[in-house]
């Protein structure tokens, strides 16, 4: 989503009257009153009634400002002056307040409440992790009440990225920290910046020093984590996202799962899009021959890696090819066949404008794929774009089909992992979509 750097907002010069709370209440440093806060129009007011956490700068129709810097927590009422709760504030963000409390909060309410919301949300993914699986995303900001707050599991090691300017204090990294080493017990936590939301929120670079480290004398900023048994290379200074793409998997197992049932344990798979191999590898566990295709020379390098580190498990020819993805299928699609086939593209529509170009990506990508399809081959196609529905997702994979004079049968739609939970009231955590598909 594109976010403009200034937002037009109005002053007020009264000081908004903060009533009775519209929702639950949490007893934690009730705040009653404020000098200050943010008035917010009736669209605004009846979607955070609803369940939703975010109001837009166009949504605000006044706002009370403390002298100096803003502030990280602002109260937050209706036109009519009843406070709706408390969020964190984003001065120069098109998403200006993030929903926290449905109360008034003060600074030490928000970071017990922060301490507990984090211990929970990692108490709901100690179940994910086993012996096959000692990765996991740990908490996923707004689906898990703290709008902002990533962090993520990497074998003994920690990622935490603060998203929002409301989090970018050293009380904040605080708390994280001693939740998070005293559940967990990490070698080490790392702090990760994502470099289009440090700019869109105004937050200043990160150090690059671990915000902790159990043994001085430790590598700290790489390791090697379990997915579904397999093994991969984890670098916290590379990479996309926190260093890969733990969200899909659920999805790697069942794209193996569907290989074998297919007939594809003596046939040829392609992984478009590859990135670090995630999926190649697990259809390498079930095929003979894997191709994996990705614009990142180094990507494919990890990938390399992660195959040699695998060895043990994986006795199918693998080989990595660099190029650009449209490309390379255009000049395949008349000559190469597989058995085999996904597609794992990068977010095409970041913003509600660019679908329609998206859209036109994903066809060109499934019509060149089922183009390359042998009769009763696997497609599984993915789009992580929250703006591309599921029918729009679903329409251009049967627009491409129609072109390349196919018939395709849905075999599974399948989302993201269950540590990155979809949360109803909030559409914008169902982002990831992935059709398992069988080509007549």
């Amino acid at each position: 989503m594109t976010e403009p750097r200034t937002s037009k907002v109005a002053v007020a010069r009264k000081t908004l009257k903060a009533d009775t709370p519209t929702g639950p209440v949490e007893p934690i440093h009730e705040k009653p009153r404020s000098a200050y806060g943010a008035k917010v129009n009736r669209r605004a007011a009846d979607r955070l009634r609803s369940g939703h956490l975010w109001v837009y700068a166009s949504d605000i129709e006044s706002m009370e400002l403390p002298e100096g810097d803003p502030p990280a927590l602002l109260p937050v009422a209706d036109s009519r002056g009843l406070l709706l709760g408390t969020a964190l504030y984003s001065p120069s963000s098109q998403i200006a307040l993030r929903m926290v409390s449905r109360s008034g909060l003060d600074e030490a309410g928000w970071l017990e409440l922060m301490a507990n919301r984090l211990r929970a949300s990692i108490d709901r993914r100690k179940s994910l992790l086993d012996e096959r699986n000692n990765a996991c995303r740990l908490c996923f900001s707004e689906a898990d009440e703290l709008p902002g707050l990533v962090a993520d599991k990497y074998g003994e090691l920690v990622i935490l990225q603060l998203l929002t300017k409301g989090l970018d204090s050293a009380a904040v990294r605080e708390t994280c920290v001693r939740v998070m080493q005293k559940e967990l017990e990490p070698t080490a936590i790392l702090e990760r910046p994502d470099p289009r939301m440090r700019e869109l929120e105004g937050l200043a670079a990160p150090s690059s020093e671990p915000l902790f480290v159990a043994d001085a004398g430790t590598q700290v900023f790489s390791t090697q984590f379990l997915l579904n048994g397999l093994k991969f290379h984890y670098d916290a200074n590379a990479g996309q996202k926190t260093g890969a793409f733990l969200d899909q998997r659920a999805n790697y197992a069942a794209t193996a799962e569907w290989a074998r049932k297919l007939g594809g344990a003596a046939g040829r798979a392609l992984d478009v899009c590859c990135y670090q191999g995630g999926f190649a590898l697990h259809l390498a566990q079930v095929s003979k021959q894997v191709t994996g295709v990705d614009s990142s020379r180094a990507s494919l390098e990890v990938a390399e890696r992660n195959l040699d580190a695998n060895r043990d498990r994986i006795t199918a020819q693998v080989d990595w090819v660099v190029g650009d993805a449209f490309e390379i299928l255009r000049d395949w699609s008349e000559k190469e066949k597989f058995d085999a086939i996904v597609l794992d593209p990068p977010a095409f529509a970041k913003t509600k404008r660019a679908v329609e170009g998206a859209l036109r990506g994903y066809k060109e990508l499934n019509l060149r794929a089922l183009k390359m399809l042998r009769s009763g081959g696997l497609l599984v196609t993915c789009s992580c774009s929250h703006h591309v529905s599921w029918s729009d997702l679903e329409g251009s994979v049967a627009s491409a089909a129609a072109d390349a004079g196919r018939r395709v049968r849905l075999l599974e739609r399948r989302g993201a992992a269950p540590d990155h939970p979809v949360v109803l009231n909030l559409p914008e955590t169902e982002y990831l979509k992935c059709l398992v598909l069988e080509a007549e």
